[in-house]
């Protein structure tokens, strides 16, 4: 690998931190990044995902003031995520490459006009029981393919009665990355992992995930939202367009 695909992996995985950390899009940035630099799809979606989890210590790290008070939920959830991430991990492993990528771009889309929808007044009602069974489904595709992963639990965090988006977003950093780090576990064994490109795009994506709550501070709430929804939605367009046609 040449010196400058490893300059485009940090500085795409600087902006894929960013983005995931913000908008769970890391891999709208990443994943094209590895296939750039001569990855075939399958090992660019494994390696994709090892490297996450350092977007994913970042961006918790970086979370820790909307995580005040909110160890109830992460307890409550991250089993079904951890779950789900070696259950999404194992399909890849075990089935052939071809088929799943043609749904992501409909539930990309789906959540992405999810997040349109204007936030329910706030309640002291309980999260409705399926949310587990949420987690664990979203995690599961997140340990199969991962792009999109935390526009899907994003908008499922963001739905419930009383949660801001900044505390769902804070959410959904620690639920994906408790998935993505089964999911890189068994990929570093049993995967085809690139590790000579590891290191480049985990660095940037550990800096970047560091940075990405910080900036979603600045931002208006109704903007960001907009901002993730219509992020996503172009992203669905891309998977589509490289799925489909």
């Amino acid at each position: 690998m040449t010196a400058a695909e490893l300059v485009l992996l940090f500085a795409a995985g600087v902006g894929a931190g960013l983005v995931g950390a913000v908008a769970g899009l890391a891999s709208l940035f990443s994943y094209p990044a590895l296939l750039a630099v001569g990855l075939p799809a399958t090992t660019a979606n494994v390696t994709n995902t090892v490297c996450l989890l350092f977007q994913g210590a970042g961006s918790v790290s970086g979370s820790r003031p909307e995580l005040r008070g909110a160890g109830h939920q992460v307890r409550r959830w991250v089993g079904p995520a951890l779950l789900g991430g070696a259950a999404g991990a194992g399909l890849l492993l075990l089935t052939p490459e071809g088929g799943f990528e043609r749904i992501v771009p409909f539930l990309v889309a789906a959540a992405s006009a999810l997040l349109l929808v204007p936030p329910r007044p706030g309640t002291d009602r309980p999260p409705g029981r399926g949310v587990p069974l949420g987690v664990f489904g979203i995690a599961v595709y997140g340990g199969y393919f991962g792009a999109a992963a935390g526009v899907l639990m994003l908008a499922l965090l963001a739905s419930l009665p009383g949660t801001t988006l900044l505390r769902a977003n804070a959410l959904k950093n620690v639920l994906l990355w408790a998935a993505n780090a089964v999911a890189a576990v068994g990929f570093a064994f049993l995967g085809d992992v690139a590790w000579v490109a590891v290191p480049a795009l985990a660095l940037g994506l550990l800096l970047g995930g560091r940075l990405g709550p910080a900036v979603a501070r600045r931002v208006p709430a109704r903007a960001l939202r907009v901002g993730i929804a219509l992020a996503g939605l172009g992203l669905a367009v891309h998977l589509f367009v490289d799925a489909w046609l």
